[in-house]
């Protein structure tokens, strides 16, 4: 029946594994890539609410379940990658536009606080689900407001002021998926941003593994237990040499984890679990993940 309707734009029991930066990950009972708003819409409206419902964005902070997902996983097309400038300083972004794009759109247009975003590796609807950020800046300080479409095919409108944010967290239903958002900016010159810009990404560079099969931070700074970051209780805690299959922890910063090659869903799900038993035995600190898992 979906197929009918829906065509090659539906896919079952689709393979999740090229879909996410660890290349870790079984299949999804159902796979979705909406064309457009309209589409989306006739499609929950099929679905009715009788399936559970992801949304796969960048892949780029995620761990996939090996399993067959018993469910719907949606990608949101082209189409929701549309940018543009509103008066001076708001840029409206939709929910697949990627971080670096809105970065990028920013520094183009003379618009300061986006510099950030270059060194997240996600997309827009990611960075607000998670309220995502990097060096003391998150999405929270730039975000005005976001457009959202629930279960039921409803549009609504939600102001920042509303929502309830908190570090890599806020108080947004699960049900909702983001369609867009804007962004309000700081009339500034491209010189200095680009130069702000450069400066974190030398800094990422310097202290984060690139190139490789990883998914970003593993877990949330416990900012409330302590003044260390996670980085530095997992290294005073966990011999960083450990490894489950082809799960290990990164050389380079000791909350990236790595997929050397052929690492399954239960080695990495291990290694993560691993390390949050020795944090806790040695320093009495509970982790938090920041990482998604999808099982």
């Amino acid at each position: 029946m979906l197929m009918d309707e829906f065509g090659q734009n539906v896919k079952f029991n689709y393979d999740l594994k090229r879909k996410n930066w660890f290349n870790i990950g079984g299949r999804s009972k159902i796979f979705f890539k909406a064309e457009d708003l309209k589409e989306l819409v006739n499609f929950l409206k099929k679905l009715n609410n009788k399936e559970r419902i992801f949304i796969l964005g960048a892949g780029s902070n995620i761990l996939i379940s090996d399993n067959i997902f018993d469910g719907v996983v949606i990608k949101l097309s082209k189409n929701f990658n549309n940018i543009s400038l509103l008066g001076d300083d708001i840029i409206i972004a939709g929910s697949a536009v990627s971080d670096k794009s809105l970065s990028d759109f920013a520094l183009s247009n003379n618009l300061s606080g986006f510099e950030f975003l270059s060194c997240i590796p996600g997309t827009v609807g990611g960075g607000i689900r998670m309220n995502a950020g990097c060096f003391g800046k998150e999405f929270k300080d730039i975000l005005l407001s976001i457009q959202a479409i629930d279960k039921k095919g409803n549009i609504i409108t939600i102001n920042s002021k509303d929502i309830k944010f908190e570090y890599r967290n806020n108080d947004l239903s699960e049900n909702l998926i983001f369609l867009s958002a804007s962004f309000k900016g700081k009339k500034s010159n491209s010189i200095s941003i680009k130069s702000e810009i450069n400066k974190l990404k030398n800094e990422k560079q310097k202290n984060q593994p690139t190139m490789i099969k990883t998914s970003g931070s593993t877990f949330k700074n416990p900012e409330s237990q302590t003044k260390k970051k996670v980085w530095e209780l997992i290294k005073e805690s966990v011999p960083l040499d450990k490894e489950f299959g082809d799960a290990c922890i990164s050389q380079k910063h000791s909350n990236f984890f790595v997929n050397k090659g052929n690492a399954s869903f239960n080695d990495m799900k291990n290694l993560i679990d691993f390390v949050a038993e020795k944090v806790l035995k040695k320093t009495g600190i509970s982790l938090e993940k920041e990482i998604k898992i999808l099982e």
